[in-house]
C-alpha cells in the first residue's frame, strides 16, 4: 500500500466517524518557542490548553513534522529521519479511552478490501501505563487482546506531558511484531526493534504540576474535560504494509535513493558507508523540499540555518558518492513527483521550490572546493604537529570566509580522525557578534560610556513617551551627557545629549527614523535636536547642540518636534504596513519582513523571496495599496497581551523579543501588526504610494523602495515630463514609447554587430600576411608582432589560431601576437604539435611575455593568454619570446 493511500484511508476512516479533517499546518510553527513543527499535536496545543475553543469536538489530520536533534544519526541507523508524517485523531471532551482504543483497533485490523490496513491481530502487542487498569481492561475485555500481549511500562515510556504544568496523562502504544528475524521474542518491553511502535494513544485526563524531566513532576488532579491525542507514524506503517526492512525502503524515500544511485553509479546495498550517504541524501532532500515548500529559505539563523545545514549535508554526500555535476534539480524533481501525490501544492509551487534549491546548491558548490582545500590543509598541519584537535580559529575561518556550517566542519574533521575546538570557535563567534554590536552602538551613540546613561536611568527611571498623542509638551531635564560623560550643564555651542523625564520625540527604532525638533528651557536655552536614540532600555537621549544660553540638569523644559517631518514619517510607516500585507497577499507568507526604514516621504521594505518579484506582480501590489488608501480606512493602535495579539492574527516577526504587553497597529480590515511606531489616523492621509522598484540585497532577501504623499506626486510629475520629452523625440504617443524605443535599440544593436563583424574581418585579413612573414628561429616558424591598438583579447585569440592554422602542421610553429586595448597590453601565444614535441609550451612563453609587460598570465601548452600594465614594453616582450624560442630550437 503506497503512502498516499495510507494517508487517504486514515482521513477517510475518521471523517466517516464524525471527525473534522484538518489540513496539515505549515512546518513553520505558529509558536514563538518553536522553529519548526516537531509533532502532530502542535497545531492543536491551544485547544488542549484551553486557550482557544476547538472548532469541533473531533478532529483528524496528517501533520508534516521535522525534527533535527539527531541529525548526525540520520543514515547511520534506519530509524532516524528528519521529516515524517504523523497521522492523528483528536477528541476535545468527546470520546475518551474506549472510543480511541476501539477506533485504533478497527482501522488497523479491518481488511484492506473493506477500507482498513489489514494487519493480522495476532501480530499486534499493546503497552499501557503501570497503573492504568482501565486501559488494560478495555484492550482485553472490549477489544479482545490476550493478556499475554498486553504489557505495562513505566512513566518514562508510557506517560505524556508537555514538559510544563498543564494537561498530562497515561499512554497506550500499539506495536507490531515483525518476526524472529528481527530479534528475540518477549514483546515491546524486551525488544522494540522487533516489536516496533506504530500508534500511540494519549489519554489526557490529569493536570501536572511543576517538575523536571519525564518523571519528576506531581499530578495535581483530574482535568474537568478529558481529551484524546493519538499519533500514528505514517512511515512506520508504510514500512510494514510495503513489506520492507526500514523506512528508507518505503515508496517516498526509495525513489530518491534510486535517483541518487542513477546519478552516482553507486548501488544501494553495495557497502555500509555508501548506504549511509544514500540514506542521508534521500532523507535530507525530501526534508529540504518540504521546508522550501512551506516558505523556509536557506540562511544563517533559525529555521533558515536548519534548511541550509541539511541541504549542504545532502549535496556533500552526493559528492562523496562520486557526483561531479550539480544534482539538486534531479533530486528535487523526484521528491516533488512523489510527495506531490499527498501535497499537490508542491506541484503547483514547483518553480519556486526549484529556484530556491538550485540557488543554494550553486552557492554551496562555489565554496565547497575552496573550503575543503583549506580544511584539508588545516587537518594536514594539525596531524603533522601531532595534534588531534582542529583549532577553533580554523573552524571560524571556514565559517566566516567560506560559509562552512560548523556542523559540516565537525563532520569532515571527524572523518579524518580529528575533533574540533568548539569552545574556541564559539568564543570567536561571540567576539565577532559583540564587535558588530559595539560598532552599531558606536554609530548610534558615538563612543559614550554606557554608564553615563545607566546613571541617569538609575536616578530618574525610564523616559515617558508622549508622542503617540502629543507633538509638544512640558518636561524636566533629568540628565546631560557631554563628550561621553555625565555633566551638570552645557553651554552655547556645546554638543550635548539631553535626557528628559517625558518626551514627544520618537527614538529611532523598529525601522522608523528619529524625530527632530527643539528643546527650550525656562532660562532661555535652546537645543536643536538632530537625533534621538535609546542607548540603554528606557532612556531616551536627545542629541543636538546648544544654540543659545545654558542648559542645566533639573531645568523645566518644553519639547517640540518637527511636525511636518513626523507626519511625513508616519505616512511612510503606515505605507510600509500596507506594502507588507499586499506583498504577503501576492507572494504568500514567505514574504515576511526582513527589515525596513521609514523616513520622511519615502521608505524601504526588505522581505523574503528567493527570486525577483515580476514587474506585473509589483504593479498589482502598488495598485492594491492605493486602492486601500481610497477606502479611507481608520488606523488604530491598541495595547494587549501577546496571546490576544496572536489570537487576532497580528503579524509578529520570529526572533523578535516581545514583552507580555504589545502594541498592535490595525489598518481597517487589511493589516494588523505588532508595532511601536507612529502612524497616520486614516489611510486617506497617505495620498499616494509609488513603488520605485525592487532589488536583491542578499540571498533570499529582496528590497522594495517607495515614495509616499507629495514625494510620490513629485516623482510622477517628473516622470510625466520625461515621457512628454521622449514622445516628442520619437514622434509618437506615450503608449507607443516601449515599441519605438525598442526599435531604436534594436537598430543600434544591429549596427554594433555589423561594426564588430567588420572589425573582426579586418583583423583576420592580416592572418595570411603574418603566416607568410613567419621567420625561422632555430628551425621554428615564429610569427610575432603587434596588431592594431583596440583589438580585443577575443579577436586577438581568433587571429592567433587562424595564423597557426595557416602554417604547415609538420613545421614547428609559434604564433605570438600582442595588442593594446584600453591602454593595457594583452598577448595570446599558440604552438602547434610539432613545436610542443620540441618542448615549446605556450603557457611558459606567455608567463615570460606577461612578466615583461608588468603583469601575469598562463594557459595550456597549445594556447595561452596574458596581460600587463606597461604598454611601452610590448617590443621588449616580443624579443623575450623570440629568445626563448631560439633557446628551445
Amino acid at each position: 500500500m503506497e503512502s498516499a493511500e495510507i494517508r487517504r484511508r486514515w482521513l477517510s476512516f475518521f471523517e466517516e466517524r464524525g471527525h473534522t479533517v484538518v489540513p496539515s499546518a505549515s512546518l513553520i510553527a505558529d509558536d514563538p518557542t518553536l522553529l519548526l513543527v516537531p509533532a502532530g499535536m502542535v497545531p492543536f496545543k491551544p485547544y488542549f490548553l484551553g486557550e482557544v475553543k476547538p472548532p469541533a469536538p473531533r478532529a483528524t489530520s496528517v501533520q508534516k513534522c521535522v525534527r533535527t536533534p539527531d541529525i548526525e544519526e540520520v543514515g547511520k541507523t534506519t530509524r532516524h529521519g528528519t521529516f515524517f508524517q504523523m497521522c492523528g485523531n483528536f477528541s476535545f471532551g468527546d470520546y475518551f479511552k474506549e472510543g480511541a482504543i476501539k477506533y485504533a483497533w478497527e482501522l488497523l485490523t479491518t481488511p484492506v478490501a473493506e477500507g482498513g490496513y489489514g494487519l493480522e491481530p495476532e501480530k499486534l502487542w499493546v503497552t499501557v501505563y503501570l497503573d492504568d487498569d482501565e486501559a488494560e481492561r478495555i484492550w482485553h475485555e472490549v477489544v479482545g487482546v490476550p493478556k499475554e500481549r498486553i504489557q505495562r511500562l513505566g512513566k518514562s515510556e508510557n506517560y505524556w506531558s508537555m514538559g510544563v504544568p498543564g494537561p498530562c496523562g497515561p499512554c497506550s502504544e500499539i506495536n507490531y511484531d515483525r518476526g524472529p528475524e528481527f530479534g528475540i521474542e518477549g514483546g515491546p518491553a524486551v525488544n522494540d526493534e522487533r516489536y516496533v511502535e506504530i500508534w500511540n494513544l494519549v489519554f489526557m485526563q490529569y493536570e501536572r504540576g511543576e517538575g523536571t524531566g519525564k518523571e519528576d513532576f506531581e499530578i495535581l488532579g483530574e482535568l474537568p474535560s478529558k481529551n484524546i491525542d493519538t499519533g500514528l507514524g505514517l512511515e512506520r506503517l508504510a514500512m510494514i504494509l510495503q513489506g520492507v526492512q526500514n523506512m528508507y525502503e518505503t515508496d517516498t524515500l526509495r525513489v530518491v535513493i534510486d535517483k541518487a544511485t542513477d546519478l552516482t553509479g553507486v548501488a544501494y546495498g553495495a557497502g555500509q558507508d555508501t548506504d549511509v550517504s544514500l540514506r542521508v541524501v534521500a532523507d535530507h532532500m525530501r526534508t529540504s523540499v518540504m521546508l522550501i515548500g512551506d516558505g523556509v529559505t536557506p540562511g544563517n539563523e533559525g529555521r533558515g540555518y536548519v534548511l541550509r545545514r541539511i541541504m549542504r549535508r545532502a549535496i556533500r554526500n552526493m559528492r562523496i558518492l562520486g557526483a561531479t555535476d550539480p544534482v539538486v534539480a534531479d533530486l528535487v524533481d523526484v521528491v516533488i513527483k512523489t510527495m506531490g501525490q499527498q501535497y499537490p501544492e508542491l506541484l503547483q509551487d514547483r518553480k519556486r521550490i526549484e529556484t530556491v534549491a538550485l540557488a543554494e546548491e550553486a552557492a554551496f558548490l562555489k565554496t565547497l572546493k575552496a573550503g575543503t582545500n583549506i580544511l584539508d590543509t588545516a587537518v594536514t598541519e594539525t596531524k603533522a604537529a601531532g595534534g588531534k584537535v582542529l583549532a577553533g580559529d580554523k573552524a571560524f575561518l571556514l565559517h566566516d570566509t567560506w560559509g562552512f556550517p560548523i556542523d559540516l566542519t565537525l563532520e569532515m574533521a571527524a572523518e579524518q580522525g580529528l575533533s574540533v575546538d568548539e569552545d574556541g570557535f564559539r568564543r570567536l563567534m561571540k567576539e565577532q557578534r559583540e564587535r558588530a554590536k559595539a560598532d552599531a552602538q558606536a554609530k548610534k551613540h558615538g563612543h559614550a560610556d554606557m554608564s553615563a546613561y545607566r546613571e541617569v536611568a538609575d536616578k530618574s527611571g525610564s523616559t515617558v513617551f508622549t508622542g503617540y498623542t502629543d507633538t509638544d509638551g512640558e518636561s524636566t531635564v533629568v540628565g546631560l551627557v557631554v563628550n561621553g560623560a555625565s555633566a551638570p550643564a552645557a553651554h552655547e555651542g556645546d554638543e550635548v545629549e539631553v535626557v528628559l523625564d517625558r518626551t514627544p520625540f520618537y527614538a529611532e527604532g523598529g525601522g522608523q527614523l528619529a524625530d527632530t525638533g527643539r528643546i527650550k528651557t525656562d532660562t532661555g536655552a535652546v537645543i536643536e535636536v538632530r537625533d534621538v536614540q535609546q542607548p540603554v532600555p528606557g532612556v531616551t537621549v536627545h542629541k543636538g547642540s546648544v544654540q543659545v544660553g545654558e542648559i542645566t540638569v533639573g531645568s523645566p523644559a518644553y519639547a517640540t518636534i518637527d511636525i511636518k517631518r513626523r507626519r511625513a514619517i508616519a505616512r511612510a510607516h503606515s505605507a510600509t504596513h500596507l506594502t507588507h500585507q499586499a506583498l504577503r497577499d501576492a507572494l504568500g507568507p514567505t514574504a515576511a519582513q526582513a527589515g525596513s526604514e521609514n523616513s520622511p516621504g519615502r521608505f524601504r521594505f526588505d522581505f523574503g523571496s528567493p527570486t525577483a518579484v515580476p514587474g506585473t506582480v509589483l504593479t498589482d501590489v502598488e495598485q492594491k495599496i492605493n486602492e486601500v488608501l481610497s477606502r479611507e480606512l481608520d488606523v488604530t493602535a491598541e495595547v494587549m497581551s501577546m496571546d490576544d495579539a496572536k489570537k487576532q492574527g497580528a503579524i509578529a516577526e520570529f526572533g523578535e523579543k516581545y514583552g507580555d504587553r504589545v502594541r498592535v497597529v490595525t489598518i481597517g480590515d487589511f493589516s494588523k501588526e505588532l508595532c511601536g511606531g507612529t502612524h497616520v489616523h486614516n489611510t486617506a492621509q497617505l495620498g499616494l504610494v509609488k513603488l520605485l522598484g525592487e532589488s536583491s540585497i542578499g540571498s533570499g532577501v529582496r528590497r522594495v523602495e517607495a515614495l509616499v504623499g507629495v514625494d510620490a506626486y513629485n516623482f510622477l510629475a517628473r516622470e510625466h515630463t520625461v515621457v512628454s520629452q521622449l514622445t516628442e523625440l520619437v514622434k509618437g504617443r506615450p503608449e507607443e514609447l516601449p515599441e519605438k524605443v525598442s526599435g531604436v535599440l534594436a537598430k543600434l544593436k544591429e549596427a554594433e554587430k555589423q561594426i564588430e563583424q567588420f572589425r573582426a574581418e579586418k583583423v583576420l585579413q592580416a592572418a595570411a600576411g603574418l603566416a607568410e612573414g613567419a621567420k625561422n628561429v632555430g628551425g621554428v616558424a615564429l610569427a610575432s608582432g603587434q596588431v592594431p591598438d583596440g583589438t580585443s583579447a577575443d579577436d586577438l585569440r581568433k587571429l592567433v589560431l587562424d595564423v597557426r592554422g595557416r602554417i604547415p602542421s609538420d613545421r614547428p610553429a609559434v604564433v605570438a601576437l600582442f595588442s593594446v586595448a584600453n591602454g593595457r597590453p594583452v598577448t595570446v601565444i599558440a604552438t602547434n604539435e610539432a613545436a610542443r614535441e620540441r618542448g615549446i609550451k605556450a603557457g611558459e612563453l606567455v608567463r615570460t611575455a606577461a612578466k615583461t609587460l608588468g603583469g601575469g598570465g598562463g594557459g595550456k601548452p597549445d594556447v595561452a593568454q596574458g596581460g600587463g600594465q606597461n604598454a611601452a614594453a610590448v617590443p621588449e616582450a616580443i624579443e623575450a619570446v623570440e629568445r626563448l624560442v631560439a633557446q628551445a630550437g
